[in-house]
């Protein structure tokens, strides 16, 4: 009969088993590499597995084990080869961070937003993220011991959203929930479940932050940005607590950045 691990099995016992999506590039990589160097064996998956060999390169000496699966998570059939990967390898899972995810077409107003660019975004960001979370739920229900941890990646979005972002905004505000739904359903089987909101991570795809973004008064100004790893350093932190406890909501922003109050 499965069981749920006490605090005690947390901090003892085999080697803990982490999956992160879009570990490629951005936030993903730094999470992994950080996972890695705390020890953890992380299987990385993404779209482009040389991608996912870079960021396994850039493991410190001597860490763990990497295990590179290309998947688009937005793809049921590729979802369920992944976990099967993990299961293969692994035998169990501890850890997912469910960070893949799209911005879509930037600027774009919501009368002239395309609806394959909508459903682009959807795809991705809502229902991979709900695809990976039911594959690690079904997992960490059946393994033994039984549970786990499903780290959500929202976004300040989830709050507040950028102008013209209509489709990103609508998909955050629905992790949201489906972090809380996850939650309450884990509880009998030791899963704990979820979400860290980031603001201007200093990542490739928010370069342009740093030379100006449109702001919600119609102008344009450069945000302040903080260290990647500042992220991935939280995300440790919310992986590697007990199972008796859990960051249910965090958020980690540049300190600067024009979000609380008028900016």
């Amino acid at each position: 009969m499965n069981t749920v691990r006490t605090a005690d099995e947390e901090q003892v016992g085999a080697q803990k088993v982490a999956l992160v999506t879009g570990a490629g590039s951005g936030i993903g990589r730094a999470v992994a590499v950080e996972l890695l160097a705390a020890g953890w064996s992380v299987v990385l998956a993404g779209r482009r597995v040389e991608t996912l060999e870079e960021t396994a390169s850039r493991a410190p000496a001597g860490s763990a084990t990497t295990l590179p699966v290309r998947a688009d998570v937005s793809r049921p059939e590729d979802v369920a080869a992944l976990f099967d990967a993990v299961r293969d390898r692994f035998g169990r899972l501890d850890l997912l961070f469910n960070n893949a995810g799209t911005f879509g077409p930037g600027g774009v107003p919501v009368e002239d937003l395309p609806y394959e660019a909508w459903r682009h975004v959807v795809d991705t960001n809502l229902n991979g993220a709900f695809l990976c979370a039911q594959a690690a739920y079904r997992q960490m229900k059946e393994q033994s011991p039984q549970g786990g941890r499903i780290i959500n990646n929202g976004s300040i979005s989830a709050h507040t959203p950028r102008p013209h972002s209509v489709a990103y905004t609508a998909t955050k505000h629905a992790l949201t929930g489906l972090t809380k739904s996850l939650s309450l359903d884990g509880r009998p089987h030791g899963i704990a479940v979820g979400q860290i909101d980031i603001g201007n991570a200093a990542t490739d795809m928010t370069a342009g932050m740093r030379t100006g973004a449109l702001q919600a008064n119609g102008e344009t100004a450069p945000e302040p940005v903080m260290d990647v790893a500042d992220v991935a350093r939280t995300v440790r932190h919310m992986a590697e607590l007990p199972l008796e406890a859990n960051v249910q909501f965090a958020t980690v922003m540049a300190t600067a950045m024009p979000y609380v109050g008028r900016g």
